[in-house]
């Protein structure tokens, strides 16, 4: 069942089915088909996302159970909802509470799970090899020197190590003569060993560089059926109508994945009379690329959509300015892609040294003694510095043309950047890469490591780095952003609506997600910055020297550094609340502790000044004491002054940009999925503020308006929640137009045609019509309000397409109807009441109803 649109809940022991079914009435009355489960399955104690899965057959009892979610899924029937499944096939919290990771520290090679965990049996000088747990505080020798290692028994009265809170068991026997500690570790199928040690000694694969989280191996049916058993079940009794998967990339063979998964599903429906189960992967898309059509999904989760809709909202003409102020103020690259580079080399060496020398290990076998061990390795790691996607695909005995194609880019890059007494390896390790039928080794092993490397590799530099040291403009770093493109203009935008349209209707689009570094509305109000980027960077560079009184020398450098400094007051003028006012000291104080959170994360993951490997605690301490003194305690009083002045300057063209994000989002191809609280401004930050409670019950009572009647108190949201139930309201009247209409992009004609993008969808004789503004800053708007200056629009008119009605055109934003003989519809009328405007025929749904 193809979803008209999606509620994402994050469910946890604070939020569980039982509460959420409290709320089933407003999720239908927004207008969503479906609610988007966070994991479900059972999760270590008190997690609050749900990805750290022990026991993925089971529902988690934190949540309400079983029968707790067959509750929730009938009282969301009861009101016309279905509902949609997160899972987590990639990887498994690597926990004794999770009874298949404990069997294998118990047995061994000799379990059951061994082979369903991504664990290299052959690696060292031991055969089978012991399993690494890098849980310890300090060296081993250290540990058992202080006596934090003890002999205890489980629940069942058997013998089991307790270090601290963490227990592991002991495999069978070897409790009997143990001797000293030393020796009884010795006899174990596992090694412990300090946390620092991961990246350089780990001997399975992580999810990214985190030691709780242990991958599996799908390709194993037997770990495929155990995952999947729940949820399949679950589809075949029409408790689920689809799937959304996490994390596909980490996968040994996402393709094989997707359609043998598609496959079941497909079968359990016919077998049930189901209708056919939605599935969306959670892929990024970088440079251009497309989500390959052979895998049986139905698309994406959306990030390659949130990163369209921002990108359409930035003004080309800021960025040299933004860039050459970064860098001056900074010191940091004006570009994003130095920092990228240096970023991937710095993570493969720091946090996957382990994985790469399993990489090299496959691809030695191969390539036998043609290129050293040594150049191997730094000639893989300078590959995987240049990889621009997250992954290719090659997989069996076969790599595709477009994965050919970028490989032998890689390759040429690696060539210009290798160390010069490298260059000569790097023909023959690309030969390899692209020879699927080596006369020796395994290709299709020494593939998947470098691929199942090169997701993480790509996931940390980026997003969990780079992200956090390159400040030109917040708003273009989010997750699956191309920060490299700064801005697409309208007809851009429409290209790839029109493909999305041919390739992927039904995918997911997403502006906010329990991943993203800040929220929809947040990133809407910064890209404003890139209309004024004089006026700011001035303001940055006046806001720094102001505040340097409040900089403490930490070793050889002022804390906070200027570049920090610039992202915080970014960070400042987007999330500043709208309801709160510049003399509200307990309101600034609230939000300035808000930012602190935010501040002490992006120092760690920036991992320049502070990391989360080795904190330094003064520059964090100086860094939290600059942002309470210029927030909340108002220490420079100008500044707090000009900061609040420029706030106020920017939230009505913020808020006009979130308005438009949110309207393309419902009326454009695809499936829009609503993040828990978005309905109304977000303005979070990046996990766990995103995560906060949503108070649904206030929401449920907010009165149905029309967005004219809202205009005026734009600053309580309300505005956007009633553009969410009334453009959600049309979709239910008129479900064909939104799953099967055409996108007909619209010719915009006058002086600030560049200002508006507009489209039709039409679906036989029923049509929409969408425009909306960009662009406007300060210049096109009433000081302070989201009315539009008169004239702004003056000589600009959209064609009407052929075919489209000129008569009894209906505003469903405004509930005015309109004729139009000429066929061509002036602005100044379309947007005289609202900043964004939907025509709807009377063919696609009685205007009274929706």
């Amino acid at each position: 069942m193809i979803p008209r649109a999606t509620l994402r809940l994050q469910f946890h022991r604070e939020f569980t089915f039982a509460d959420a079914t409290r709320h089933v009435e407003w999720f239908a009355a927004m207008g969503v088909s479906h609610v988007y489960a966070s994991p479900i399955a059972v999760a270590r104690p008190g997690s609050m996302h749900g990805y750290d899965v022990i026991d993925p057959g089971r529902v988690n009892p934190e949540l309400g159970g079983e029968e707790g979610l067959r509750s929730f899924a009938s009282a969301l029937r009861a009101v016309g909802l279905g509902l949609i499944l997160d899972i987590v096939p990639n990887h498994m919290a690597a926990d004794t509470r999770n009874p298949w990771w404990a069997d294998v520290l118990r047995r061994g090679r000799a379990s059951r799970h061994a082979d369903w965990f991504d664990i290299d049996w052959e690696t060292g000088d031991e055969a089978p090899a012991k399993v690494l747990l890098p849980v310890l505080g300090r060296p081993l020798a250290e540990v058992i020197e202080a006596g934090e290692l003890k002999i205890g028994k489980d629940d069942e009265g058997r013998p089991q190590l307790e270090y601290f809170e963490n227990a592991f068991p002991l495999c069978d026997g070897s409790i009997e003569g143990r001797g000293d500690l030393a020796n009884l570790l010795a006899r174990q199928h596992y090694r412990l060993a300090s946390w620092r040690v991961a990246g350089d000694r780990i001997n399975w694969r992580r999810f990214f560089d985190i030691n709780e989280l242990v991958c599996l191996r799908m390709e194993k049916p037997e770990a495929f059926e155990a995952v999947h058993a729940l949820p399949l079940r679950l589809h075949a009794e029409g408790v689920v109508d689809g799937l959304r998967i996490d994390h596909v990339d980490g996968l040994t063979d996402p393709a094989a994945y997707c359609r043998d998964l598609r496959t079941r599903l497909d079968a359990l429906g016919e077998r049930y009379g189901r209708s056919r189960a939605w599935l969306v992967v959670e892929k990024i898309l970088l440079k251009g690329e497309t989500l390959p059509k052979d895998w049986g999904c139905d698309g994406t989760t959306g990030y390659d959509f949130m990163d369209e809709v921002n990108a359409l909202q930035h003004d080309p003409s800021g960025e040299p300015v933004l860039a050459k102020a970064w860098t001056e103020l900074s010191g940091r690259p004006a570009t994003f892609a130095p920092e990228e580079l240096t970023a991937r080399r710095e993570i493969v060496a720091r946090s996957f040294s382990a994985q790469l020398e399993a990489c090299a290990s496959a691809w030695q076998e191969i390539l036998r003694d043609r290129v050293p061990r040594p150049t191997l390795r730094r000639v893989l790691a300078e590959f995987l510095a240049h990889v621009p996607v997250y992954r290719t695909y090659g997989a069996g005995h076969v790599l595709s043309d477009r994965d050919a194609l970028i490989l032998r880019e890689v390759a040429a890059h690696v060539s210009k950047t290798c160390l010069a007494t490298d260059r000569w390896a790097v023909e023959a390790v690309l030969d390899a890469m692209l020879a699927p039928q080596p006369s020796s080794g395994s290709w299709p092993r020494a593939m998947a490591r470098f691929q199942q490397l090169s997701a993480p590799v790509a996931a940390k530099s980026v997003e969990d780095t780079g992200f956090y040291r390159y400040g030109r403009l917040l708003s273009r770093n989010d997750v699956g952003f191309d920060v490299e493109t700064f801005s697409i203009d309208a007809d851009a935008f429409h290209a790839r609506m029109q493909r999305r349209r041919a390739d992927y209707p039904h995918t997911m689009l997403a502006t906010a997600t329990h991943d993203h570094k800040r929220g929809e509305d947040l990133r809407a109000r910064l890209a404003v910055l890139s209309e004024l980027a004089p006026d700011w960077t001035g303001f940055l560079t006046r806001a720094i020297g102001a505040s340097s009184p409040l900089r403490r020398q930490v070793g050889d450098r002022l804390a906070p550094t200027a570049g920090d400094i610039a992202m915080l007051l970014q960070m400042v003028v987007g999330a500043w609340p709208l309801d709160l006012e510049r003399d509200d000291g307990q309101g600034r104080r609230a939000f300035a502790e808000r930012l602190c959170g935010w501040q002490q994360k992006a120092l760690r993951e920036a991992k320049l000044e502070s990391d989360w490997a080795y904190v330094d605690e003064a520059y964090e301490a100086a860094a939290q004491s600059f942002t309470m003194r210029v927030l909340a305690e108002g220490a420079v009083p100008e500044l707090l002054d000009e900061l609040f002045a420029f706030v106020r300057r920017i939230a009505p063209a913020g808020a006009v940009n979130g308005l438009v994000q949110c309207l393309l989002k419902l009326t454009v191809p695809g499936v829009p999925d609503l993040y828990q609280g978005t309905d109304l401004w977000d303005f979070s930050l990046v996990d766990p503020d995103n995560r906060r409670p949503v108070d649904f019950a206030a929401r449920a009572k907010m009165a149905d308006q029309s967005l004219t009647e809202l205009v005026p108190s734009w600053r309580d949201g309300r505005i956007k929640q009633a553009l969410i139930r009334r453009t959600l309201g049309i979709r239910k009247g008129a479900p064909h137009l939104f799953a099967e209409g055409a996108y007909l992009p619209l010719t915009v004609e006058g002086p600030e045609s560049t200002s508006i993008v507009a489209f039709a969808r039409r679906a036989q004789d029923d049509w929409l019509l969408v425009a909306v503004p960009r662009l406007v800053a300060s210049s096109k708007l009433k000081e302070r309000a989201l009315a539009l200056t008169p004239g702004t629009w003056r000589g600009t008119s959209i064609a009407l397409p052929e075919g489209m009605p000129r008569e009894q055109l209906h505003n469903a934003l405004s509930r005015r109807t309109m004729d139009v003989a000429s066929g061509r519809l002036p602005l100044d009328l379309l947007f005289e009441a609202a900043p964004v405007a939907l025509l709807i025929t009377p063919l696609a749904g009685d205007p009274l109803r929706v």
